[in-house]
């Protein structure tokens, strides 16, 4: 590695080729080099970069610090409004719960962005309209409308999320695939934080038990529910500021789940097959095929995101490019199972969102299959992957909007 170094003190790139083969040996190798070529000025930068460490860590501006404390107040005060205003629970929390921490998100990036004051009131107008319509719709516990509304606004707040962390520039793909890598970040974040809030929350009502004081219900009733309308927000935050907290998890988890991912699945189809169930004519047989089938693609995307961003090597893009192929296939067995439910027993609500979402899902997968198929072929590079993955985001958000606002006018609220 000395040796190596030294031949190579003036090559940029050799250097960073010999750092990534063998990251502490290098450091070690070249601060024991580095009185030799301290007047090397690439040296200098490579001395600076290899011993860099903060004297703390850093938490924030002030102005960031008081947004976290408000956002997360307002949104344990929303969390609390059903009780607060007598709103019946059942009604409130399965059309609402997305409003409690999406507008603070969405406020949090579009001042961080400078989003434009237009953009801004585009977002609030698009947001005001989903909160009244959504709490429009008629209570009717068997409306399929309004549980397809209150199941997909969540990823219709998602989808303007994005447009506020992307600085309102929601064509540029690049912002998608960030804002991708975001939502696995804040994912991991969050989980660690419910871990954590989880603990405390167990080892502090067992204290006060020890004592005589039963402060389950009070605890559950306020702390918990405040704590975890705040989560979001928190984490948020966390991963703003502290980036390389939870940056390379996502990764890992990619990486790791992704082969586990694709013999699972074919493990099931081969099961599924020796049981012989049917998603054609078993409808919560189908229902849990089409949760498997979402499941693993959102794993393939959030590996496609964390790979075109740290790179990938051949046998993750070769895992990926079948754990696509298998998709696809479990893909195309859901939509031809809907396709005869409805020529069966007719279209209905369930069955019209679900084939949507499948066709939707069946051309993004075929389209992302081929361009990896064209990395392993060596025609292109990843970034064309990463760019056939956000092309489609957008028709996601466009179709939950579909579902949204509306199906209950065409299928008369039913």
């Amino acid at each position: 590695m000395r040796e190596e170094i030294l031949l190579n003190q003036t090559n940029a790139l050799q250097l960073e080729k010999l750092y990534r083969g063998n990251k502490p040996g290098f450091k070690s190798a070249f601060n024991a080099l580095y009185p030799e070529l301290s007047s090397n000025p690439l040296a200098e930068g490579w001395y600076q970069r290899l011993n860099y460490s903060s004297d703390e860590l850093f938490w924030g501006t002030p102005a960031e610090r008081a947004f976290v404390v408000v956002a997360s107040l307002l949104a344990a005060l929303l969390a609390k409004l059903p009780e607060l205003l007598s709103i019946s629970e059942e009604f409130y929390y399965p059309r609402n719960a997305g409003f409690i921490v999406a507008p603070a998100l969405m406020a949090y990036f579009a001042w961080k962005n400078a989003v434009s004051w237009k953009t801004r009131g585009l977002a609030i107008l698009l947001l005001v309209a989903s909160v009244v319509f959504i709490n429009w719709l008629p209570q009717n516990e068997k409306s399929d409308t309004l549980v397809l509304s209150c199941l997909h606004l969540p990823l219709w707040l998602w989808s303007l999320l994005g447009a506020a962390y992307s600085g309102g520039k929601w064509k540029n793909g690049a912002h998608w695939l960030e804002f991708l890598r975001y939502t696995g970040e804040l994912i991991v974040m969050s989980g660690l934080l419910v871990l954590a809030g989880g603990l405390t929350t167990g080892l502090t009502i067992n204290l006060f038990g020890l004592i005589g004081w039963d402060i389950q219900s009070l605890f559950s009733k306020y702390i918990v529910i405040c704590g975890l309308a705040a989560v979001p927000i928190v984490a948020t935050f966390l991963t703003r500021v502290q980036p390389t907290l939870v940056s390379k998890i996502p990764s890992v988890i990619a990486k790791l789940f992704s082969p586990v991912a694709l013999v699972m699945l074919v493990a099931y189809l081969i099961a599924t097959l020796i049981a012989g169930k049917s998603p054609y004519h078993d409808r919560e047989f189908l229902v849990l095929f089409n949760g498997l089938l979402v499941a693993v693609m959102a794993l393939i995307f959030f590996s496609l995101a964390e790979t075109d961003h740290a790179g990938g090597n051949r046998v993750q893009i070769v895992v990926l490019f079948l754990l696509s192929a298998v998709t696809l296939l479990v893909n195309s067995i859901a939509l031809s199972a809907v396709l005869f439910r409805i020529s069966e027993w007719g279209l209905t609500p369930n069955r019209a969102a679900v084939l949507g979402a499948n066709v939707l899902m069946l051309a993004h997968l075929f389209y992302v299959g081929l361009k990896l198929f064209a990395v392993l072929s060596k025609k292109t590079g990843l970034s064309v992957v990463g760019a056939s993955l956000a092309i489609f985001l957008p028709l996601y958000s466009i179709w939950s909007a579909v579902v949204i606002f509306v199906f209950p006018f065409v299928f008369g609220f039913k």
